[in-house]
């Protein structure tokens, strides 16, 4: 998939690069003109899935049993409410990649200083890094329960995962989506079948899907959280900046001429259906796991909401709602199944992750590492901190050390809350423009949808990070307010900053690109 010109120089680690995204597929699948809608829409099928994968991703996992667990179906709209959100900044994501022919990162940086493009940079690799622990762990802990070999082990052969990376690469971009989607359809069948065993209350679970204000309600406490920091929790493990990134650089992998106004609107319009009917899927997986947490286990029977603990929960008859779970757990068909879709759910992780890290590299800093080189990198990093937390509990009980890698896992993702306001708001001031996107710009009503969205959860993530804080164990609760509030100070002043110079980037991009913004937009990314 290299292109001629790169040939005499692959013997680099790292290059410059200051192309189109993810250069090597970019525009390289076909798509018909004038077919049937169906045909049409299978071969704009597969970005999507892509991004979905992070909506089911093993950090989703505990929160959403957790909530079923603690407080039936009331979080169902929680989890309805964020997908919605998804829907909404995946659609502008993959718009402006369309569009203007630049990713989320090549825009703001085409917009921004360099300072700045570094600071983004650094803070959107560590929320990448982030993410990989939590697929570390799952993988890991997945490799540990079905082979029964040690997590150390099993934390090292997660590095081996760059051999897969490797034979991906040369098997071509569309079979790549198809096997994501399949590993989707592996968790959906899994955890669809658990809960049709569970035969839960659908009418209560509907019931659910209605917004009320028990959701977001700071009582009951029940085992140590409130609905409010429940719907925090699943917020905040559901929309990540990383997939934002991601989808502005994959929907430009189809190939359609820019010169013709009807290739765009049916690149955004098939495009917008498969992000939708992918973010779907996920959603009803994560409400699928909500209902586990409520219908699968007796009500507050899972204490250890780690993998570990939902692991041995699938496998002990007495946590079990119903006999016919219990018949299916005797055989070891449901703990294994959840194993498995662990596995799978990792493994498509590994694959976005590292596309992301791709575009945010080549977009903020103008560097370019092979995709192997860079998930060797990436994951040997991920690694570190889990396998300092297994060494260091490896002298106390079992469930402390299921505690401990639980708490590694759910701590990690604070980095997600510091990055997400940087990747939402760019989004959705430069899908907010005429000049960048003439007629596709947003809507009026998508337009204040994106505003409530972003600082709404902006707000949420903001709130949320002095109980993080306190959370890490590390420091007493008045110190971690104090370097919560700091890192509030801080996140709200780089805000300003980054809002200001996309203001000032906006302007002098208003004056170059005033005729046809999406004809050549990738000039912008190269000055």
């Amino acid at each position: 998939m290299d292109n001629t010109k790169n040939q005499g120089r692959k013997h680099k680690l790292i290059e410059h690069a200051n192309g189109k995204s993810l250069e090597e597929i970019n525009g390289t699948v076909e798509v018909p003109h004038g077919k049937s809608f169906w045909r049409t829409l299978f071969a704009y099928s597969g970005p999507g899935a892509l991004v979905a994968v992070g909506y089911m991703d093993p950090g989703n996992w505990s929160t959403s049993i957790t909530g079923g667990q603690s407080f039936q179906y009331t979080l169902m709209t929680t989890i309805l409410i964020s997908s919605l959100i998804a829907m909404l900044l995946q659609n502008m994501a993959a718009k402006l990649g369309i569009v203007s022919q630049m990713d989320l990162a090549q825009a703001i940086r085409a917009r921004t200083g360099k300072a700045l493009g570094i600071i983004l940079w650094i803070m959107t690799e560590l929320a990448i890094m982030a993410t990989d622990i939590a697929e570390v762990i799952g993988a890991a802990i997945a490799l540990n329960l079905l082979f029964h070999i040690s997590l150390i082990t099993a934390v090292f052969i997660t590095v081996l995962d760059v051999l897969v990376l490797l034979l991906l690469t040369k098997i071509g971009f569309r079979k790549i989506e198809a096997l994501v989607a399949c590993l989707i359809l592996v968790i959906l069948f899994v955890f669809a079948y658990q809960v049709i065993l569970s035969k839960p209350d659908w009418g209560a679970a509907l019931a659910g899907l209605v917004p009320t204000p028990h959701a977001v309600a700071s009582s009951p406490v029940v085992g140590g959280i409130s609905p409010l920091s429940g719907s925090l929790g699943i917020i905040g493990a559901t929309v990540m900046p990383h997939n934002l990134y991601l989808h502005s650089a994959i929907s430009q992998t189809r190939k359609l001429d820019h010169t013709k106004i009807e290739d765009i609107r049916q690149t955004v319009r098939f495009t917008t259906w498969d992000s939708n009917i992918q973010l779907s899927l996920a959603f009803i997986v994560n409400a699928l796991l909500l209902i586990m947490g409520v219908a699968v286990f007796k009500n507050g029977a899972v204490k250890d909401t780690s993998f570990f603990g939902l692991y041995e929960a699938l496998n002990n008859t007495s946590m079990l709602s119903n006999g016919i779970l219990i018949a299916v757990a005797k055989t070891g068909v449901l703990s294994t199944l959840f194993a498995v879709a662990l596995l799978a759910s990792g493994q498509n992780s590994t694959i976005t992750g590292t596309l992301t890290g791709q575009v945010i590299m080549e977009g903020f800093v103008h560097m370019r590492m092979p995709l192997w080189a860079r998930r060797l990198v990436t994951r040997l990093l991920s690694v570190i901190p889990v396998l300092l937390c297994v060494g260091m509990t490896a002298g106390e009980t079992e469930l402390q050390q299921h505690y401990a890698i639980n708490m590694l896992m759910e701590n990690s993702q604070v980095f997600l809350a510091f990055a997400l306001p940087f990747s939402m708001l760019p989004l959705l001031m430069m899908t907010n423009s005429e000049v960048e996107m003439g007629e596709f710009k947003n809507a009026t009503w998508t337009r204040w949808l994106g505003w409530i969205s972003v600082i709404g959860l902006t707000f949420l993530n903001l709130m949320n990070l002095p109980s993080t804080f306190e959370g890490f164990g590390v420091w007493k609760k008045g110190t971690a307010d104090l370097l919560a509030y700091l890192a509030i100070i801080i996140i709200i002043a780089l805000l300003t900053w980054t809002v200001v110079e996309l203001y000032h980037g906006n302007k002098r991009f208003a004056k170059e690109h005033q005729a046809h913004p999406w004809e050549d937009s990738t000039k912008a990314a190269t000055d």
